[in-house]
């Protein structure tokens, strides 16, 4: 295809030098048909072709092949380029001719303008497309970077929502479920009747095969409220009603932003489960006080009456390290103390102006796989 073009190139422009009927000159169709045969150069040197052709326009015969050549120069040569062969294209041929011939004024100004459109109009009209598919091609990348950009905000808010959906599991699915577990096995340990101890033993075994799973269905949506500041003492109840004793202390004066609330609620949930699978015979002391403008949240347990429990192979133990990444997101700190008496103590301070976070945060920090192997 590339050899039929390039063959046409140079034929229909010595077609049109060999049906001239007027020759000004000799040597005029030599080299008008040189700068025809010359002009596949250029592809790889365009000036170098509109160059060779002045000859052909000064014998008057070397239009055709000047017109390809200067095509091609708007195509691909620089501005500076372009002005300089459309002006020697311009004024060579049109200076002599008007020389030769002796023109008037007006006649010499129209002969000007002649030369001056025929070798800016395919200049120009090679420059027109080159800026048009320069102008296409950016458009292009604009749209895939938008696009691109587009889809990587949307990466982003659907691995926002699933660390969301996974702290949220974990905090407060996994919550409910363990005292699930505690208050089953607890029952299985104290009643008489075989069949209820069956019963609570299976009770037992499907709520911790519930947190195994939950664990892994990362996809569950929580459509409940997420619970705040005014949930902690419901939380606390619901500890007691388990059999934990807590002994609960709101010395905070005010309602803390959301996003803090929400944050005390979560480290005040972690810790009593934390007492409720290590240390369910401990008595819990939970604290909310006002400390230099900020909430400070204390939850500490005493010295368990019987030996703490070790960690099972299936309870993570990333919890802590999740409530920190999530009191930290929040714009607090947290400190986790263990005593050598068994004692354990979990102690947030959290502001109290404005959030660090949106409020529309879950205030949950912590990585979808964090929590999920928590």
């Amino acid at each position: 295809m590339v050899i039929l073009l390039e063959l046409l190139v140079v034929v229909v422009p010595a077609a049109m030098v060999l049906l001239a009927d007027h020759v000004p000159y000799a040597w005029s169709i030599p080299a008008a048909l040189v700068a025809c045969a010359l002009l596949p150069v250029r592809r790889w040197r365009p000036w170098l072709a509109a160059l060779v052709c002045l000859p052909g326009l000064v014998g008057g015969l070397g239009w055709p092949s000047t017109v390809v050549a200067l095509y091609r120069v708007g195509r691909k040569s620089t501005a500076p380029v372009m002005i300089a062969l459309v002006g020697l294209a311009t004024v060579l041929p049109s200076t002599l001719v008007v020389v030769t011939q002796r023109l008037p004024a007006g006649a010499a100004l129209l002969t000007f303008s002649f030369s001056l459109f025929m070798a800016g109009a395919p200049t120009a009209l090679g420059a027109l497309i080159t800026t048009r598919r320069e102008l296409t091609a950016s458009l292009a990348e604009a749209s895939r970077a938008r696009t691109a950009e587009l889809e990587a905000r949307e990466d982003g808010a659907r691995a926002a929502e699933r660390a969301r959906i996974a702290r949220e599991i974990h905090d407060a699915v996994g919550h409910h479920a363990t005292l699930i577990a505690v208050e089953s096995a607890a029952l299985a340990a104290t009643t008489e009747d075989a069949g209820t101890r069956d019963t609570a033993l299976r009770l037992r075994a499907l709520a911790k095969e519930a947190l195994a799973e939950m664990r892994a269905a990362l996809g569950l949506l929580n459509t409940e409220p997420i619970p705040g500041f005014e949930g902690i003492p419901s939380l606390v109840d619901r500890a007691r009603k388990a059999g934990l004793a807590v002994e609960y202390e709101d010395d905070s004066g005010h309602l803390p932003p959301p996003s803090t609330g929400r944050a005390a609620y979560r480290v005040v949930q972690e810790a009593l489960t934390n007492v409720t699978k290590h240390a369910p015979t401990a008595t819990v002391h939970v604290r909310l006080s006002n400390q230099d403008g900020s909430l400070r949240v204390t939850v500490a347990n005493d010295p368990p009456t019987t030996p703490p429990r070790p960690p099972g192979h299936d309870q993570g133990g990333h919890g802590l390290h999740g409530l920190k990444e999530r009191v930290t997101q929040a714009g607090g700190t947290l400190t986790t103390t263990h005593h050598q008496s068994g004692a354990f103590t979990v102690d947030a301070t959290l502001p109290t102006g404005s959030p660090k976070v949106d409020r529309t945060d879950s205030t949950s920090g912590g990585s979808a796989q964090t929590q999920a192997n928590a």
